[in-house]
């Protein structure tokens, strides 16, 4: 395979037509046979893989480039995911303001090319595949709870929880989903999976999704700022992180064994939990 069928395969799996803004093939490469993947994959990891002989690093968080400049874009997306689930357009812009803002000023300082001229100087093939592997990681957890809690009459947030923990990636992880605001005793009620955004909404999008009616969010990670001013709204309902690297690996899992099944040996690191079947 080539960096492209690469690309291609994973975007099948999410459902895109496109590369995403977060995503991206930064140093093509052809006739890949061994594949170094992970979480965060920079240039350590890169020596590594060259020191190791890979054909390929797949790093899943945006190094730089264009997986980095565009990002924004990917953020945005949570617009529609909010508007799809009730809330008005101009109230759903005005939640990810705060969280968009600050992702274009991290951005604007940031070292784009830093990873990418590394891979290029190494000769190694280079590439990320975020966006597509959330909305794997969305779709898995939304089957996980709807199942778990459909027959259960008045669901609380732990049996949501224990959902979750029943996918094989999130029991190889060292952490667990937390309830930041809110509790696991509480009833769960309208929830929703709030994630394939780029990263989390912040406040702002969890209070969105409250004030429209809805009890439970949940989140892959949450800032301490945000944990801080949510427990100040009175109609705030509970907020979940789900864990970070766990649930990036509920996502990533179902791809690896897909470029497995085409042929390629592949290594996780860096965070990737892969079950053995």
């Amino acid at each position: 395979m080539d960096t492209e069928e690469i690309m291609a395969l994973a975007l099948e799996m999410a459902g895109l037509d496109e590369i995403p803004g977060d995503s991206g093939i930064h140093n093509p490469g052809k006739e890949i046979k061994n594949v170094l993947i992970g979480i965060d994959m920079q240039l350590p990891e890169m020596l590594l893989a060259k020191e190791l002989n890979f054909d390929l690093v797949i790093a899943h968080h945006p190094p730089g480039g264009t997986s980095r400049i565009n990002f924004e874009k990917v953020v945005e997306t949570q617009i529609d995911q909010m508007i799809e689930a009730g809330i008005s357009p101009h109230i759903a812009e005005k939640a990810i303001q705060p969280r968009l803002e600050a992702v274009k000023m991290r951005t604007h300082v940031s070292n784009y090319d830093h990873n990418i001229s590394a891979a290029k100087l190494l000769d190694i093939p280079y590439m990320n595949i975020h966006l597509p592997l959330d909305l794997i990681c969305r779709r898995r957890f939304t089957e996980a709870i709807k199942k778990g809690t459909e027959k259960i009459d008045n669901p609380r947030v732990s049996d949501a929880i224990e959902s979750m923990m029943e996918l094989p990636e999130m029991k190889l992880g060292m952490t667990e989903p937390v309830v930041y605001v809110g509790s696991s005793s509480n009833l769960l009620g309208k929830w929703t999976v709030g994630m394939a955004g780029g990263t989390n909404g912040g406040a702002g999008v969890a209070m969105a999704y409250f004030n429209a009616g809805f009890s439970t969010v949940f989140y892959m990670h949450l800032g301490t700022s945000d944990a801080k001013e949510l427990k100040k709204e009175d109609n705030a309902g509970n907020l979940i992180a789900t864990g970070h690297m766990s649930s990036d690996s509920v996502g990533i899992a179902p791809f690896v064994k897909a470029l497995r099944e085409k042929g390629l040996e592949v290594t996780p690191m860096s965070g990737v939990f892969v079950p053995e079947d």
